[in-house]
């Protein structure tokens, strides 16, 4: 097995790191909505009504804690546990019958989509140098880039992916929102979910999770059901643009 670089963690890191996340998220949002997305969000606030934020609040809620903890409901000592993945697939679920039962049609996420990149990207980190405790911990490997969270068990960095993967994909969306380009209105925040859960469905193969159908864990079924869930309503973006 090839020497890791030894990271120092520490559970208490992770509350920082989430903190950092909703603090960056929220300082993005405000510069986005001034730089180029306030007509957007105003036609969103226009046509969701009040009662919008209150059905997120309680998927995204719900999602995080229900299919987190599920997920480790499955290993050998049961216990409650939320996971982001979770979060933004009951967000969809809850926006969509929300927006279903009061006939609303488009995308209502994009005011979204820069921060919760970048939320998840700092939030990665947390969750990273929080070390074996926080259980998003990769499998063992021999790669040169391994790192020893504190067990002296080379392992995938798959908090790191994570965390890299969406930082690209949010140098791509401002480098694109900067010129105006025409995915970045109604299709975002589906093209956004497309990327999230295509990359998340890559790592989930070097995590110890449970295996629910074949080598499918719980997170890549839900990473299915997000990238089908992308590729059908960015279609119906389409065809409306």
């Amino acid at each position: 097995m090839a020497a890791a670089l030894h990271v120092p963690t520490d559970p208490r890191l992770h509350l920082l790191f989430d903190v950092l996340a909703w603090a960056s998220g929220g300082l993005l949002a405000r510069f986005l909505y001034k730089w180029r997305l306030r007509d957007a969000a105003e036609r969103v606030a226009a046509r969701a009504g009040r009662l919008y934020v209150a059905a997120l609040v309680v998927g995204v809620v719900a999602g995080a804690w229900g299919f987190g903890s599920l997920n480790t409901g499955l290993t050998a000592i049961p216990h409650p546990s939320h996971s982001i993945a979770g979060a933004l697939a009951g967000g969809i679920i809850a926006v969509e019958l929300y927006k279903l039962a009061r006939g609303i049609t488009g995308s209502t996420g994009t005011m979204w989509v820069g921060p919760l990149a970048l939320g998840i990207a700092i939030g990665r980190l947390g969750c990273f140098f929080a070390g074996l405790p926080d259980e998003t911990f990769g499998t063992p490997t021999a790669l040169p880039w391994a790192v020893d969270l504190g067990d002296g068990v080379p392992r995938h960095p798959v908090q790191l992916y994570e965390s890299l993967a969406m930082l690209a994909f949010l140098a791509i969306y401002l480098a694109a929102l900067a010129r105006r380009a025409a995915w970045t209105g109604e299709r975002a925040f589906y093209l956004f979910i497309l990327v999230y859960a295509a990359q998340r469905f890559v790592w989930e193969f070097w995590k110890p999770y449970p295996r629910l159908l074949g080598p499918l864990d719980l997170f890549q079924l839900l990473a299915l059901f997000m990238i089908a869930y992308a590729l059908i309503y960015d279609a119906r973006a389409r065809r409306r643009g």
